[in-house]
């Protein structure tokens, strides 16, 4: 290997962890993004020209790599203690004197609880080589790949010591927490609830890609074991640990009396709503090593902590109106406007009603005086009513939606009301995202922040409307050059030749997926004989439960649909069917795809079986013909056997297929 392009790469990966450190670390960065980008270019270009220059601590690997389908076990070599839980400044003196019963004249740091997951990380030579969940203390799963996504974790110290294991909380950061909310409803996802969920969901993804784009954060707050080196106190833990070049909780002291110590625990309860992160407590530890050893622990608790968890602060406040606001799935959402309150460090002016079963289990009504609590969810909501107004009546959300005058329902199963016009403009940009991508219309280019720009500059209010945009007015968007505008100008225009069966995805009925459109347009060959049929005709396609039927006849029976198909027929998209069956080898065949194909995705592989005139499921079942398995095959496989179903192969498949 040339020495020369060892030594710089050796080079590049020192600059680049150290600018890491700086930047996510200290908050410190002492070179621009552009100079960092071109340093982390001239690595990946080393590395990739060259795989033997690669190494474990380089900043390259902090993208993720590819998915995984497990997580092993690992055994902590020192537990993962849990606190024992304090909820008075009775119970945090009753604390101490249990501890100056056991030493003499201890010294207790505090620091906030941060309100995340727990891990550890090992270190060999300064080098990250393990990370690990809490699970119940004893035995965590190994999470590496995800926590080399997180960048405020370094990937080589900045001293070598043989060995060093630290326990940290990873969290997201409110203010990441609230964008992830917004992607998750603009898609149609359930958002999580708060940003300890957030953390805890992001860090346990099968695939470290999308870990790495949650923005995750950690603190590091404890030395489980060293080597190389001796710590006496926690206070000079946390000196070291910084010096090494973690990210250590923001803020401790150490204090000398129990009251010092609860003056310090109220002082961080005060400003915990104004941290950009969230804390659940505060850590009270007795600071000194030799005296930890010689309290111990019990079964369950080191003797020598507590956490001292905060109340959630509740407050009394009048409830001035109620606005509902239509979310990007459709749902109506409705929040209480109140009186100003100052809550948890914070000015409250509007909390969460959730939904018309909360509002009627609580009889919340307008002028009512009511109870605010915030409690680990991002946005206050209101507890209970305490008293109604003279002459107030109960509240009910409104029957049709507020945005654009449709009819609103509640399905089954559900809590919410659900407005269900395809034009609406509060679902716009969702839907619109959903009508452009690969499995629908599948228009390349047409990404989401292109259309939330065309959008927002109000050449689109509709998904017909993409059918109209011209090439200059492409041009003149700021993200699009002259080359750029006129590939998306041919690819809307290619789009019109899609089959119904993208078409009826695109629209995005709901409850109907890829499969159940692909049935309709096989069932009724046209839009035009679609939107006749009865509820009875659609029920008769076999795999359409009455959800799925009523779902589609409500759809197809709105002003709003007839008015957007109109006009995408004007534009001249195609309203038929275009699936050709080849010949009928698979009629009355059933296919079950599980695992990872050598060559075909499951989607090539079900247009297969589908242009054979087959069909596919998602679980086995006596009437399945074939399993069709790859690499990682999991419980489909097992069923299959069990069941006795015939399992084959991709070049099985492609022999009974014609190689097709």
């Amino acid at each position: 290997m040339n020495e020369t392009l060892k030594n710089r790469a050796d080079k590049l990966r020192r600059e680049l962890n150290e600018h890491n450190i700086r930047y996510y670390v200290h908050d410190d960065p002492v070179i621009s993004d552009a100079e960092y980008d071109t340093l982390m270019r001239e690595l990946e270009e080393l590395e990739s020209e060259y795989p033997e220059l690669a190494a474990a601590d380089s900043p390259t690997q902090r993208v993720g790599g590819a998915a995984d389908t497990l997580f092993e076990p690992v055994t902590h070599a020192v537990p993962m203690e849990s606190l024992q839980d304090v909820f008075s400044e009775d119970e945090l003196y009753a604390f101490d004197r249990r501890v100056r019963d056991a030493v003499s004249d201890p010294a207790y740091t505090v620091e906030p609880k941060i309100d995340g997951l727990s891990v550890t990380l090992i270190y060999e030579n300064g080098v990250f080589v393990r990370g690990a969940t809490r699970g119940d203390g004893q035995t965590g799963e190994d999470v590496t790949a995800n926590l080399r996504t997180v960048r405020s974790i370094p990937l080589r110290l900045t001293e070598e010591l043989p060995l060093i294991e630290v326990r940290g909380e990873v969290f997201m950061p409110r203010e990441v927490f609230l964008k992830l909310v917004e992607r998750q409803e603009l898609e149609g996802e359930k958002p999580f609830k708060n940003p300890r969920n957030a953390a805890a969901g992001s860090l346990r993804q099968k695939n470290p890609k999308v870990t790495a784009q949650r923005g995750l954060d950690i603190f590091v707050f404890n030395i489980q074991r060293i080597e190389g080196v001796t710590v006496n106190s926690h206070k000079e833990s946390l000196d070291l640990l910084k010096r090494l070049g973690f990210k250590i909780v923001p803020f401790y002291s150490v204090f000398v009396s129990m009251d010092e110590a609860v003056q310090e625990v109220r002082r961080i309860g005060s400003i915990r709503g104004s941290l950009p992160f969230d804390i659940d407590g505060a850590v009270i530890k007795a600071d000194d090593f030799e005296q930890r050893r010689v309290m111990g622990s019990t079964s369950k608790f080191p003797r020598w902590a507590a956490a001292f968890k905060y109340p959630p602060e509740e407050k009394r406040t009048k409830l001035l109106d109620i606005e509902v606001a239509v979310g990007r799935t459709g749902v109506l959402t409705p929040t209480a406007i109140l009186e100003p309150i100052n809550l948890a460090g914070s000015t409250v002016g509007r909390a969460s009603l959730h939904n018309q079963d909360i509002i009627t289990e609580r009889d919340i009504r307008i002028g009512d005086e009511v109870i605010v609590r915030k409690a680990g969810d991002i946005i206050p909501e209101i507890v209970a009513s305490v008293s109604h107004e003279e002459g107030s009546a109960p509240y009910f959300l409104p029957t049709v939606c507020p945005s654009c005058g449709a009819t609103v329902r509640r399905e089954e199963g559900e809590s919410a009301l659900r407005c269900q016009s395809p034009e609406c403009p509060a679902q716009l940009l969702r839907n619109i995202i959903h009508f452009c991508s690969r499995d629908a219309m599948d228009i390349e280019g047409l990404g989401e922040a292109i259309l939330e720009l065309l959008v927002n500059e109000g050449l689109v209010s509709n998904p017909a409307d993409i059918y109209s945009l011209a090439q200059e007015q492409l041009a003149e968007l700021e993200r699009l050059a002259e080359k750029s505008a006129a590939n998306l100008v041919e690819a809307i225009a290619r789009s019109k030749q899609n089959s119904l069966s993208k078409l009826l995805f695109a629209l995005g009925i709901r409850h109907v997926g890829e499969k159940a459109a692909k049935l309709l347009a096989a069932r009724f060959g046209s839009m035009d004989r679609l939107m006749e049929a009865s509820a009875e005709e659609i029920a008769a396609i076999e795999g359409f439960g009455d959800i799925m039927v009523k779902s589609t006849a409500d759809f197809f029976s709105l002003e709003q649909t007839a008015d957007l198909i109109e006009r995408l027929k004007l534009a001249g998209v195609n309203m038929t069917t275009l699936e050709e069956v080849k010949d009928s080898r698979f009629a009355g065949k059933i296919f079950v795809l599980t695992g990872t194909l050598p060559t075909l995705s499951r989607s090539e592989a079900a247009a297969i079986i589908e242009g054979f005139g087959g069909k596919t499921s998602s679980s086995v079942s006596k009437k399945t013909t074939y399993v069709l398995a790859g690499e990682d095959a999991g419980s489909k496989l097992t069923k299959a056997r069990e069941l006795g179903v015939e399992v084959i192969s991709e070049e099985e498949f492609l022999a009974m297929s014609g190689g097709s």
